[in-house]
C-alpha cells in the first residue's frame, strides 16, 4: 500500500489472468484494456490501435513462451492506471518489455511513478537489468524535438510522456512511424507494384498466401523466418533478446492468435532453389471487423534482400485483405524511422504517418 503526498490512500495490486471476460474476476484486467485504449487514444490522437477486451486475454492466457503479468494502481475501487510486462521464457532473456498506462484524468498525479516502481521490482527480483518501453506521439505537434542517436526520426521534447521518461532515467533509442494505408481507396498502385516486383524476382521466386492456422508443409520455413525477426531489423540502441522458433512454437502462436479471435492473413514469398521462406508479412483483424487491421510481422530475411521481396509480400498481402475482411477501412503499422528501404516501399504503396512511437530504455543496477 502506498501513499500519495495529497489524496486518498492508492493501492497496487497484481491484476489477475481472468478466464474469460465476463469471469467475476474480470474487472480489473477489463480496466486496464479500457485505460490502454483511453492512453492510445490521448497520445497518438486516433484508435488505430485500439484493442478488445478478448484480444488482450487471449495473449495472457498463453504463458508459454512469454512471462505476462500486470499491476493495476487503484484507489478504493477505481482503477487509476495499469502496467503490464512481457518477458521472454527462454533461459537467455536478459530484457523486460512494458507499456505503463495512466487513465488520462489522473496523469501527473504519482501514479506513473507507482507503477514503474513495480517494473523495476520485477526486473531486479528477475535478474533482468534491461527494461524498454514505447511512448506515442501525435504528429505535426510543434515545439523542441527530442532525436535519438540514430538521427532518424525525433518526438516531441514537451510530451509529458517524454518529460516522465527522462525524469525517470531512460534514454531514448529510436523512433518508429506509425503509418496507415487506406483499404477503401485506389488499389491501382498495389497491383502494378506487385505485377513489377514478381518481374524483378524472377522464377526463383514464388509468392504464397494462407489464413492462420500455417499449413503443415511450412511450419518450419515459417518458424525460421519468424526467428529471423528478432535479429534482421533495426533495433537502434534497443535490446532485443533473439528468439527461438520451431513448428511447435508457431503451432502455439497459431491457437494463441485463434484464442485471441484474430484473423490473420499470411503472405510469404518461397525461394524455390532451398524451400525456404525468404520473406513474409501478416495482417490481422479482431472479430469486429469495421476496425483497422493491423500489420504485425513484415520481414525479409538477409541474404534474400535486393529482389523487391518486401513489396511482393506487402502488396499481395493489401490485395488479398481487400477481398478477405472488405469491411476494415485501414491498416495500421509501424516500422523504425531508419528502416528507409521499408518507409520506401510503404509511401510508394499508399502509405501515410499517423504518428509516431518513442523506443525508450534504462539499464538498472541490479
Amino acid at each position: 500500500m502506498t501513499d500519495l503526498a495529497d489524496t486518498a490512500v492508492v493501492t497496487v495490486q497484481r491484476i489477475a489472468v481472468p478466464a474469460a471476460v465476463d469471469a467475476p474476476d474480470a474487472r480489473t484486467f477489463l480496466e486496464m484494456v479500457r485505460i490502454a485504449n483511453a492512453v492510445c487514444r490521448e497520445d497518438a490522437g486516433h484508435d488505430y490501435l485500439h484493442e478488445e477486451p478478448d484480444e488482450m486475454l487471449g495473449f495472457w492466457q498463453d504463458q508459454t513462451d512469454w512471462t505476462q503479468l500486470g499491476f493495476a494502481a487503484l484507489r478504493g475501487d477505481t482503477v487509476l492506471g495499469a502496467v503490464k510486462l512481457m518477458i521472454s521464457n527462454q533461459a537467455d532473456a536478459s530484457t523486460v518489455e512494458f507499456d505503463l498506462m495512466v487513465d488520462p484524468p489522473h496523469r501527473g498525479q504519482g501514479i506513473e511513478e507507482l507503477l514503474l516502481t513495480e517494473v523495476e521490482r520485477e526486473a531486479r527480483e528477475r535478474g533482468l537489468a534491461t527494461i524498454q518501453t514505447w511512448t506515442l506521439h501525435r504528429p505535426q505537434a510543434e515545439g523542441p524535438r527530442l532525436e535519438p542517436p540514430t538521427g532518424w526520426g525525433s518526438i516531441p521534447a514537451d510530451d509529458p510522456q517524454t518529460r516522465f521518461q527522462q525524469a525517470s532515467g531512460f534514454t531514448l533509442e529510436q523512433v518508429e512511424r506509425n503509418s496507415v494505408f487506406d483499404l477503401t481507396g485506389d488499389f491501382g498502385p498495389v497491383e502494378r507494384m506487385l505485377a513489377e516486383a514478381e518481374a524483378a524476382a524472377g522464377e526463383d521466386y514464388r509468392s504464397i498466401q494462407w489464413t492462420s492456422p500455417t499449413p503443415p508443409e511450412y511450419l518450419d520455413g515459417f518458424a525460421y523466418a519468424i526467428s529471423r525477426m528478432s535479429t534482421d531489423v533495426p533495433a537502434g540502441g534497443m535490446v532485443i533478446d533473439e528468439q527461438h522458433w520451431d513448428a511447435a512454437r508457431v503451432e502455439r502462436r497459431d491457437a494463441r492468435l485463434k484464442a485471441q479471435g484474430l484473423t490473420v492473413s499470411v503472405a510469404v514469398v518461397l525461394h524455390v532453389p532451398t524451400g525456404r521462406i525468404a520473406a513474409y508479412n501478416e495482417l490481422a483483424i479482431a472479430e469486429e471487423r469495421t476496425g483497422a487491421t493491423q500489420q504485425f510481422g513484415t520481414l525479409v530475411v538477409k541474404e534474400h534482400r535486393g529482389h523487391r521481396l518486401g513489396t511482393i509480400v506487402k502488396c499481395a498481402n493489401l490485395l488479398r485483405w481487400r477481398d478477405l475482411v472488405p469491411e476494415s477501412p485501414r491498416v495500421s503499422t509501424f516500422n523504425a524511422e531508419e528502416n528507409r528501404h521499408m518507409l520506401d516501399i510503404n509511401e510508394a504503396i499508399g502509405f501515410v504517418p499517423a504518428s509516431y512511437a518513442g523506443a525508450w530504455k534504462k539499464v538498472l543496477v541490479l
